[in-house]
């Protein structure tokens, strides 16, 4: 595997967590409400940084 492919699935990877995350962050403001949607943000934000590439 060559440096482009890692490169594209390491991408792949990334649009992949960022989606799930996206969802998750929707549906606990669905739930909890939009005067909790800061701290949903705050804690999706979190887990991206311990989870993604950055």
């Amino acid at each position: 595997m060559g440096t482009f492919d890692k490169a594209k699935d390491a991408l792949k990877s990334e649009l992949i967590t960022d989606a799930v995350l996206d969802k998750a962050a929707a549906a606990a403001k669905s739930k909890l409400g939009q005067d909790k949607a800061s701290q949903v943000d705050m804690a999706r934000d979190f887990i991206d940084k311990k989870v993604g590439s950055e």
